[in-house]
């Protein structure tokens, strides 16, 4: 165990708390099977139109897709798409219910961190609204301290936010954790979030760890930084039939995708490896002792 005691915890979430691969396939796959079945429009033939529009709002996780694909817009014939393909929309949410899920030993080992006084900030690429709705779901408003996440995509002008809302503002919100857009166009392993983190939490980099589950990005990213580093290595699981459709209707442009690749080929060595599950951070460190402001 290194005997600095750390102050703030700072974790990546997709891949790292959960399995945000087999999520997104299993919710996106199960929408796409309703709409073929709907329309009568193959999926590869939707895939490229997919693919255009994911990349125009920058996130494979767009809200509004299904309004915005050109072949489909003479089924909706005016109507709106929550009605015409409300059973797509329905066996998306089905999964994300079932499949929205902590690895082993992440509450606990979160918990215990918690309980010894540390700050805990998670830190994600994916947007802002998709990330409060899982933390909230996973019931981790409130273990985190702060939530670092990029801005929201913006909402079609013909939608009012109002529609999309069943229920009153403040249900869509943190309640105990708080919110704070990244950068625009900052990118992991761009260390401007991490350091920005360390100025936040009023801390010294000494006393920070950062874990995340990609060596090229996350651990290049704490060592540049000069953040202690661990990779979560037990969440690279392997997701082939999965990272292939990703891939085909992914958002990324391909400056993007050359931008992944250069990244990928830098050599990186992990200070400290999570071979099992996220439990062994207990195993490395001690924690305790963030004096900033808490809310009651």
């Amino acid at each position: 165990m290194n005997v600095a005691r750390k102050r703030v915890v700072i974790t990546d979430l997709d891949n790292t708390l959960f399995d945000w691969v087999d999520l997104w396939h299993a919710c996106f796959t199960a929408m796409m099977a309703k709409v073929v079945e709907i329309s009568g429009i193959s999926f590869d033939d939707l895939k490229p139109e997919i693919r255009k529009v994911h990349q125009r709002h920058g996130t494979s996780e767009y809200s509004f897709l299904l309004e915005e694909l050109p072949s489909l817009s003479a089924k909706l014939s005016g109507k709106n798409s929550s009605e015409v393909f409300e059973t797509a929309i329905e066996a998306y949410r089905h999964q994300r219910r079932q499949k929205l899920m902590l690895y082993p030993k992440v509450a606990e080992t979160l918990l215990k961190i918690k309980g010894s006084g540390a700050a805990i900030v998670g830190y994600t690429e994916s947007m802002g609204f998709y990330s409060n709705y899982r933390v909230r779901r996973l019931g981790l408003d409130g273990v985190f301290d702060f939530m670092f996440s990029p801005a929201d995509h913006d909402i079609p002008d013909s939608i009012s936010r109002e529609e999309l809302r069943k229920y009153p503002a403040s249900h869509y919100e943190f309640r105990y954790t708080q919110a704070r857009h990244t950068p625009k166009n900052s990118f992991k392993p761009d260390g401007r979030v991490l350091s920005q983190i360390v100025e936040t939490l009023k801390v010294d980099k000494s006393e920070c760890v950062y874990v995340g589950d990609s060596p090229t990005k996350d651990v290049a990213m704490a060592q540049d930084v000069g953040i202690s580093d661990v990779y979560a290595k037990y969440g690279r699981a392997q997701h082939t039939e999965a990272y292939e459709l990703l891939r085909e209707v992914t958002h990324w442009s391909d400056a993007d995708v050359e931008r992944e690749k250069k990244i990928g080929e830098r050599e990186v060595q992990p200070s400290t490896v999570l071979d099992t599950d996220f439990g062994q951070m207990l195993d490395h460190f001690r924690y305790g002792d963030w004096n900033g402001q808490r809310r009651a």
